[in-house]
Order: structure tokens, then sequence, then C-alpha cells
């Protein structure tokens, strides 16, 4: 059986603000939708996956198909008709390894068929959900210098944590290695969703669980819980009870372990006070498994 990676995560409580929705006038608005019966705020799941590509290219400096050109706040591209995956030991890209990609194009002569080079993306990354309903909170500015129609403007914020989960099958990668630097992106991420000089929210997991294992199914998305400030996971411990998830498959890491009867459900081994041991952790598992 394949060897399944899985993973939830929550980030710290920040300032939330520019993730565009619609504008209403001179209010930039945020992403919302129905969760549980109220409004929550959101982040699109493309939002974290730019920024992962973006870590891969200028943090951890990899190789990547669609290169960003910050003076021109455009792609450039690489490999564009994505030869490398027509050889078997073919030159690849990261991005295209673990993300996937999809080019349609029409046929030239009429009566063919179009072409479409494709690949399914390994990493399954979920919308981001705020850990507590948005509350309405907006704040107003006036620009400097010539006034016109804009000159008034505001904001929507939200004063929250945002969740959201992964999950990947390694095997299924060109070159399995890459797995680990999905994991090192994830654990360092950090703007995302249109972030710029006015609002900074750390997007980095302050608390993660993650679970390597040869069940198909996560199990564990969106298990965080945010009361009173505190962040626990009180679904999960159910199913690590009931026996669904296997407590051997599960590492935990940041304060969550200390709100939400985990150590009791998985174990002190298994336990970390910070997110970077689990995830060493976690990635000592894969290695062992698979490189």
């Amino acid at each position: 059986m394949s060897l399944h990676v899985f993973g939830a995560i929550v980030t710290g409580h920040g300032c939330a603000a520019n993730n565009r929705g619609e504008t209403g006038g001179n209010i930039t608005t945020l992403q919302k939708l129905l969760w549980k019966g109220q409004v929550y705020t959101t982040v699109s799941a493309e939002a974290i996956r730019w920024a992962l590509r973006y870590y891969w290219e200028y943090i951890a400096k990899l190789e990547v198909n669609r290169k960003w050109d910050n003076e021109k706040d455009e792609h450039i591209w690489q490999d564009e008709k994505w030869e490398g995956w027509s050889k078997a030991n073919g030159k690849n890209f990261i991005d295209d390894d673990v993300l996937g990609f999809m080019k349609a194009e029409g046929a030239k002569v009429e009566g063919e068929k179009g072409v479409t080079s494709k690949r399914r993306g390994v990493l399954e990354v979920t919308r981001a959900i705020s850990t507590t309903p948005f509350a309405g909170d907006i704040s107003f500015n006036a620009k400097s210098g010539k006034k016109d129609r804009t000159s008034l403007y505001g904001a929507e914020m939200h004063a929250t944590r945002y969740q959201y989960g992964f999950a990947m099958t390694p095997e299924r990668l060109r070159d399995k290695k890459r797995c680990m630097d999905v994991l090192d992106g994830l654990m360092n991420l950090g703007e995302v969703a249109g972030n710029h000089g006015r609002f900074l929210f750390d997007f980095s997991p302050e608390s993660v669980v993650l679970r390597v294992s040869q069940d198909p199914a996560p199990r564990l998305l969106y298990c965080f819980s945010e009361q009173g400030g505190r962040v626990s996971a009180p679904d999960l411990v159910r199913k690590i009870t009931a026996g669904d998830i296997h407590k051997e498959e599960v590492f935990a890491g940041g304060p969550v372990v200390e709100e939400s009867g985990i150590v009791a459900a998985i174990g002190e081994k298994r336990c970390f006070s910070g997110i970077k041991a689990a995830f060493a952790a976690a990635k000592e598992v894969i290695e062992k498994h698979l490189l």
C-alpha cells in the first residue's frame, strides 16, 4: 500500500486584511463563507500554493518552472511546454511535480482534436478558514497628496487565526525527496494572500498535527477549535480514542498539545512543544519508508 502524508495547520493570532474579495465602493473586502451557521473569513488554496512556490524559489533557492519576476509582477516560464515530462529521465521542476499543471490548446486544423498537457497535483491543499467568526471590523484611511474620489478608503480586517489542511502521496512524485521540500515550505510559510506593506499576517504554523499513514483518508482536516483564545483539537482526540486514527501515525507540535488531551491520546514521544520538532519527527518516519 502507498504511504500518505496528511497535515492540519493552525496559524498564530494576527490581524488579517487584503485577501481580496469583491470591492464595495472604497472598501476592500475579505473573502467570506458561511461555516457552521456563521460568517467566517477565508483564504484560498491557490494563495497558499502560490506562497509555497515563492518560498521554493526565493527562500529555498530551488529551481521552479514558473519563476516570479518581482519587478514586472508576472511569471517567466522555464519550460512552457513541459517537454521534460515526455522522457522518463527528462528535466522537471519541483512546482510542476508537486503542484501539477494543465494547458489546453485548441486544434490547429479543423476536424482535428486539441492537445492537452496536464499533470494532477500530488499536493492537495484545503481552503484556509478563520477559527473565529467575522465581526465586521473595518479600518478607515485617507491617502496623502491631491484629493480625489478615492482619497478616503477602508479595508475589512479580521483578528483571528486560520486553519487549513493538506494531503500528498510521496510515491506519486517524480522525485520522492521533494516531499521534504513540501514539508519545509509549509513549516516556514510566511506571507500569504495579498499581504503587502500595510498588512502582514504570519501564515506559518503555530500548531500542527501531522499524520503518516497507509490510510488514504486524511480524517483530521479542520480539526482545530478555538475557545477563549485557546486552540484545541477535541475531534481529533475523539477519532484517535475511537481507533479511526492510529496513535502511532500522529505527530503534534505547538501549544495545541497542552490544551486538547493529545498527549494522553498519542503519548509524549509524539508530542512536541514546537512545530519544527514535530515536522522533523514526521520526516524521519517518511525517510525510513520511502527514501
